[in-house]
């Protein structure tokens, strides 16, 4: 699939200002603006702390000594990753379906969609992930060399999320009730992920199976590097990349394969 990687260079000047459009619209007559783009992970944050620290008292295996504080950081690292699968996923399904314009009146390369839904998703995780990255240096386990491997690991779960998004956007036009699936299936990849407890917390049985979820390797990884001081482990972020590949040209296959028919059901 040759334009499988070009398109989105292509097509960048109008990625860019749908992006743009999609941000700013989102906090249109807010009071604090873009503000709450930093707000919102802190108050996740003092919700965790609350939650799990005071209400119902949860200790993370082989991590009690680094206290409360700590435990809440690595709670709000795994749910940012989360957010930004669920943010995107639970969006994909009416990606076009809510834009009938763009399919019956106007030409219009309609995979930069995703791109756009994608690129609004991340800005929310960035400044989430900006937050946290300052929150450790000043109250976790501090700066390390090692923050510079966080794109690596950030760009084959964006590749894996596109094709994702892509196939569901696909579908979606076809299958109306999509809609209603994905919420309930986003809430189980939260659920059985490493985002309330260390996959080492698992019966020894079920630990491989949680690598099936796309939200475990990211947030293993972001951990390692935030929290431990450790590069990523290049074997395992290997891997997780062919998949990632794999599953964005699977993905924009479909799309392409299944937009024919998006005019005659919208």
């Amino acid at each position: 699939m040759p334009t499988a990687f070009v398109h989105p260079w292509q097509y960048a000047g109008l990625i860019r200002i749908l992006t743009w459009r999609d941000i700013s619209g989102r906090y249109r007559g807010s009071l604090l603006g873009g503000l709450w783009a930093l707000l919102t992970p802190l108050l996740m944050l003092a919700v965790f702390t609350f939650v799990f620290g005071v209400v119902a008292p949860t200790r993370w295996p082989g991590a009690e000594a680094q206290g409360m504080g700590m435990f809440a950081l690595r709670l709000l690292a795994g749910m940012l990753v989360h957010g930004l699968l669920a943010e995107l996923l639970q969006r994909a399904p009416s990606l076009v379906t809510a834009q009938p314009n763009y399919v019956t009146k106007v030409v219009f390369p309609l995979e930069t969609l995703a791109w756009v839904a994608l690129l609004t998703a991340m800005f929310h995780m960035v400044m989430g992930v900006l937050v946290l990255v300052v929150l450790n240096a000043v109250l976790g386990t501090g700066l390390s060399p090692t923050l510079l491997a966080l794109p690596l690991i950030l760009l084959p779960f964006a590749l894996l999320l596109l094709g994702l998004c892509w196939l569901l956007a696909a579908l979606g036009v076809y299958l109306r009730d999509l809609n209603q699936l994905v919420g309930p299936l986003v809430m189980v990849c939260m659920f059985l992920g490493p985002v309330f407890y260390p996959r080492q917390a698992m019966p020894a049985l079920a630990q491989p199976w949680l690598a099936l979820n796309p939200i475990t390797i990211p947030v293993e990884q972001i951990r390692r590097v935030l929290f431990d001081s450790q590069w990523p482990d290049g074997w395992v972020l290997a891997q997780y990349s062919v998949v990632s590949v794999a599953v964005y040209l699977f993905g924009l296959w479909a799309f392409t394969r299944f937009k024919k028919g998006f005019a005659d059901v919208l």
